[in-house]
């Protein structure tokens, strides 16, 4: 690990040394290329540094006290031994975790979608409050939140939404969210007051975009149709609703919303471009999951990943026995220390697998 770190400092003063260069700071497009690559080492760099910094007040303090010096002077070393050892230790795991191999898809806008599953109305009125839910994170969160398709229920909520949320690192956030969602709760139709189980399903994909996913024109059959409006009036005379069907793979993905049958077919070569991504990723990762247990779950939206308990106030999830009892914050979108304790989980189910793999 020490020697990659090495490395890792090296590459980090190389690229400033760069950066210095006269050609280089008259060069718009190679100045901002260095400055992002030294920008990605230098969270690991500054760690690092800290670490080396740690040590050397160690050894300090360790010869202090094999000098034979003063009691009072032992005393104090012994203090500040107490003190570093343990952040010397802390440190080491936070680089340990900074070197894991990132998600190139971790900084990337994400798509979202919910589908309403069994319960029903309660079901659809659940899709709804998830939508709210993950719509008042990402305002705090300062992203874009824009819906490419939607099915209300004729009592609220949602059979379908799908919706982006645009925003820097918001598929790191939230791509464990993927899975079954349940609530118990006791529905307002409900006149004897019995608790009800419903679930929705959630998908959390990343943005791809071409060079990312490469597809090929003859392998897409594009499809239009006239898009319906609410309630069914009014119907469009012309087909500006598009259906786009990945013939070698079968995925299909069709938007309607939008005006024009240009804005549809582009939403939905993005959806089809992430549902790609996903099938080609879920391919890649059954390998490495036959020998890694995955901690915080597969991510298939038919695993049951967390149970609202709305009786009990109480938020459960299944993949790492994690509760929160403050639900009716968490479904205003104060969402974040579960989120935080999903990637923790995973961080060191990897640094696990990681030094099992070393041995």
């Amino acid at each position: 690990m020490f020697k990659r770190l090495d490395e890792i400092a090296k590459r980090y003063q190389d690229l400033a040394q760069e950066l210095t260069r006269p050609e280089v700071a008259t060069d718009p497009e190679e100045l901002q290329r260095i400055g992002k690559a030294q920008a990605e080492l230098e969270e690991v760099v500054g760690r690092y540094e800290e670490y080396r910094s740690v040590q050397s007040q160690i050894r300090e303090a360790e010869e202090i006290q094999a000098d034979g010096a003063d009691p009072e002077m032992k005393e104090l070393a012994q203090a500040e031994l107490d003190a570093l050892r343990p952040r010397l230790e802390s440190l080491e795991q936070e680089l340990r975790a900074l070197l894991l191999p990132k998600d190139p898809m971790d900084q990337k806008s994400v798509i979202l979608e919910i589908r309403a599953g069994t319960g029903g109305d309660e079901a659809a009125l659940f899709a709804g409050d998830l939508f709210r839910m993950y719509s008042r994170f990402a305002e705090r969160q300062r992203w874009k939140v824009e819906v490419m398709s939607s099915t209300p229920s004729p009592v609220g909520g949602f059979r379908e939404i799908i919706c982006t949320l645009q925003g820097k690192g918001a598929y790191s956030r939230l791509k464990f969210e993927s899975g079954a969602h349940r609530v118990q709760r006791v529905p307002a139709t409900e006149s004897a007051g019995r608790i009800h189980t419903s679930a929705a399903t959630v998908a959390v994909l990343p943005e791809v975009e071409d060079v990312d996913v490469e597809i090929r024109q003859d392998d897409l059959q594009i499809d239009t149709f006239r898009a319906s409006s609410a309630g069914g009036q009014h119907m469009q005379k012309n087909e500006t609703a598009v259906r786009i069907t990945h013939l070698p793979t079968g995925t299909i993905a069709a938007c309607q919303d939008e005006r024009s049958q240009l804005q549809n077919k582009e939403k939905a070569m993005l959806m089809l471009r992430a549902h790609i991504y996903e099938k080609m990723k879920a391919e890649r990762d059954a390998e490495y999951a036959q020998v890694r247990k995955l901690q915080v779950g597969t991510g298939d939206r038919s695993e049951k990943i967390r149970t609202y308990n709305f009786p009990q106030g109480r938020i459960t999830d299944h993949r790492i026995g994690f509760s929160i009892f403050n639900l009716e914050a968490f479904m205003d979108g104060d969402i974040a220390s579960m989120l935080e304790a999903l990637n923790n989980a995973d961080q060191a189910d990897r640094l696990q697998a990681q030094a099992i793999s070393a041995d």
